[in-house]
């Protein structure tokens, strides 16, 4: 059974479904490389540029990149401006040959000859935190006990019963 437009209902153009983040992520590419030079790619993957110590308190924010007057301009490595919390910023100034190999070898050039420091506060989003699970109480646990008493094998016994906790605890 098709409708109006020949397709068949509940079904979408291509008949797949796509996640939201490539789809931003294919709008936002081109703007970013346009308004900073710099890529989606290189955002995602800073937290292992910049490794643990930098992870949180560091961003790239742009990547300038020099003017060539000619097209027969030979090519010259980009300036990173990175923000750093003030209270990273010293540590990070001294790692920034290392932070800097990491990058080019990001990009699998040399793209970036230096980094320049922005000092400013970093605000990165945080994983919210958990609830905390209610306890179960003697008769809730006697009864998954009592459901899970069947299964033989000791680690799926475990895992089952870790998983009606779960449940447990939440469904109040």
């Amino acid at each position: 059974m098709t409708g109006k437009s020949g397709k068949k209902p509940g079904k979408t153009g291509t008949g797949e479904a796509r996640a939201m983040s490539e789809l931003l992520g294919q709008v936002m590419e081109p703007v970013m490389q346009r308004r900073s030079g710099m890529t989606v790619a290189l955002l995602k993957a800073w937290g292992e540029i910049a490794g643990d110590e930098f992870r949180d308190t560091t961003k790239p924010e742009r990547i300038d990149w020099p003017r060539r007057a000619h097209e027969e301009d030979p090519f010259e490595p980009a300036t990173l401006v990175v923000a750093c919390d003030n209270s990273s910023a010293v540590f990070f100034q001294h790692e920034q040959a290392v932070i800097l190999e990491r990058v080019n070898l990001f990009f699998g050039f040399e793209a970036v000859r230096r980094i320049r420091i922005v000092q400013k506060p970093v605000h990165q989003v945080k994983p919210a935190k958990e609830k905390q699970a209610r306890s179960l109480s003697g008769t809730e646990e006697a009864e998954l006990a009592s459901r899970v008493s069947d299964i033989d094998n000791q680690t799926l016994k475990q895992t089952m019963m870790k998983l009606g906790r779960a449940v447990l605890a939440q469904s109040r």
